[in-house]
């Protein structure tokens, strides 16, 4: 009921901006809103972390060029507007079972080497997502590990 009025009010918000192609209640949405977040954290936003953005969100959701720069915009305009993460990831853990919210955690860290860098911001802000959607620390670790081996292994 609530994620009703929520949805309703935030479309009231948004009238005359064009039609929205992902509701606030798609997980995909969300998703995109926290990675968008986390290229933008350390204050520099690089050709390679939009490209692998959109790479990132275009292969995980099978979605064509054009879709996917809708979801980059609309997820952008969600994180500028947001004043917390708590908006998306109260849609995650609502959303997807414990292995989908593993594979945005394996995201967030797709994202965090996409500049071949990790500043404390983006560690913190995976560590934070990751409790908020009920993924364990050990988890979050592995899953980093295993980032950063195929990372090695393709250099």
């Amino acid at each position: 009921m609530l994620q009703a009025i929520s949805d309703w009010i935030t479309k009231l918000s948004h009238a005359g901006e064009g039609e929205e192609k992902f509701s606030v209640a798609d997980p995909r949405l969300s998703v995109a809103a926290i990675l968008v977040h986390i290229v933008a954290i350390d204050g520099v936003v690089t050709g390679d972390e939009k490209r692998r953005l959109r790479e990132v969100l275009s292969a995980h959701y099978s979605l064509s060029p054009e879709e996917t720069e809708s979801l980059v915009e609309e997820a952008t305009q969600r994180d500028d507007e947001a004043v917390d993460l708590y908006a998306f990831t109260s849609v995650l853990k609502r959303e997807l079972d414990e292995d989908g919210r593993r594979e945005v955690v394996e995201l967030m860290w797709e994202m965090v080497y996409a500049d071949g860098e990790v500043s404390e911001f983006e560690d913190n802000i995976v560590w934070r997502v990751a409790e908020l959607i009920g993924v364990t620390a050990r988890d979050r670790v592995t899953i980093r590990k295993n980032i950063e081996a195929r990372r090695d292994a393709n250099r």
